[in-house]
């Protein structure tokens, strides 16, 4: 970790607070989060691990505003989020958090320079400066050549890189990433994390969820959740042990 990435890491950039979700009521209530606290500081990158269903992507849509809590508070930059209302919260997603789905979210009858300008273009930039970052974020990714393709005519990879272009244009302070490198071969998947840790070392804060421990390794820490439950915390050197010793199972 770097002395610059220490020093920044002073700030949170997101906080839960004993947040609980509870989806549906009564018999049927299920308890996706239960009083998780968790922060991502300026400069790091925080990997989430665990198994199918126990709350990683809950986390996600908490912590970029999609969901709100049953209980307790998500704040990013200190504000929180459920003060903002749904326009706020639009806003700051547009501006602030960027936001990697699993399942892409893009617009099909947008091309994909018009799919990354979307929220700057929403949020007042001019279409020429918007579509300017769009190119640049798509070369940055490597799919530049394809800025002008509809996303029916690519390829699930081509898709899922656009979806990660979207999320890191502009200056996004918050990055959320729910299995980034999903439809990616290996090294376009190792490139695609490599971007990601120097958005965190340039001072944003990242949260990666992942399935994969050689994906972990690129954090600075690994938060393991199970049943809803922060179950424990690490460095990445200790990932290996842990998941062999049954954190994530």
């Amino acid at each position: 970790m770097t002395t610059a990435m220490t020093t920044a890491m002073t700030t949170a950039v997101l906080r839960l607070d004993s947040v609980t979700r509870v989806h549906g009521e009564g018999e049927t209530a299920v308890q996706a989060l239960r009083g998780v606290s968790f922060a991502a500081h300026s400069g790091e990158l925080v990997a989430v691990m665990g198994p199918s269903g126990s709350g990683k992507s809950t986390l996600l849509t908490l912590a970029g505003g999609l969901d709100s809590p049953t209980a307790g508070t998500v704040s990013v930059e200190g504000t929180d989020l459920a003060s903002l209302g749904a326009v706020g919260r639009a806003r700051m997603r547009r501006t602030s958090i960027g936001y990697v789905f699993q399942d892409f979210n893009l617009i099909p009858a947008l091309t994909a320079a018009e799919n990354v300008a979307l929220p700057r273009e929403l949020d007042g930039e001019s279409t020429r400066a918007a579509r300017r970052l769009a190119r640049a974020a798509l070369e940055e990714v490597g799919i530049g050549d394809l800025a002008d393709r509809f996303p029916d005519a690519m390829s699930g990879g081509q898709q899922q890189r656009v979806a990660i272009a979207r999320a890191v244009v502009g200056e996004r302070r918050l990055i959320l990433a729910d299995e980034p490198t999903g439809a990616l071969d290996t090294e376009t998947g190792e490139e695609i994390l490599r971007l990601l840790r120097s958005r965190c070392d340039a001072g944003a804060a990242g949260v990666l969820v992942t399935h994969e421990a050689r994906h972990a390794a690129w954090a600075d820490r690994v938060v393991f959740l199970r049943d809803g439950v922060v179950v424990d915390e690490t460095g990445t050197d200790q990932v290996d042990s842990l998941i062999d010793a049954g954190a994530t199972r």
